[in-house]
């Protein structure tokens, strides 16, 4: 019986694979821009209108959720920039340039994204593995050349 060689069986995340993953990563940073979206609408319904008292009365408290609101829909913004950036996939060096781009854009490093697309590789809606292997691969490869 000969030895099988492990080389011919594992040689990493194929093509295909790196799309389902880029797919699979855009959708999870859509999930977590709707999630900032409502952050910035509950924040925003709780500042008082012109002319009418609100549950914050205190203009320094007004101020702190105006601000949160806001970073929140710009966070949100950010995402959604960053999905469509992702989901057709291609190189990570021209996927990296992009997003370094939409950052600068909306006025925020672009190590800010850092964490959010480990969050999105690590919360994957898929139980496709190689799909899987392939974000946590990509993922590594972005937050190395947005670091």
């Amino acid at each position: 019986m000969e030895p099988m060689v492990v080389e011919e069986f594992f040689g990493g995340p194929g093509p295909e694979d790196l799309l389902n993953a880029a797919a699979a990563i855009a959708q999870a940073l859509r999930q977590f821009a709707a999630t900032e979206a409502q952050a910035a609408a509950g924040l925003t319904a709780c500042l008082p209108r012109a002319g009418e008292p609100g549950p914050i009365s205190d203009i320094r408290r007004g101020k702190a959720v105006a601000q949160a609101a806001a970073e929140a829909a710009s966070r949100a913004a950010l995402l959604l920039e960053a999905a469509d950036l992702l989901a057709p996939g291609g190189t990570a060096a021209e996927i990296a340039a992009a997003l370094g781009n939409a950052t600068k854009r909306a006025g925020l490093p672009p190590g800010v994204l850092i964490p959010l697309l480990r969050a999105a590789a690590l919360s994957l809606p898929t139980d496709d593995a190689s799909a899987r292997i392939a974000a946590s691969v990509r993922v590594q490869e972005l937050a190395n050349l947005l670091a």
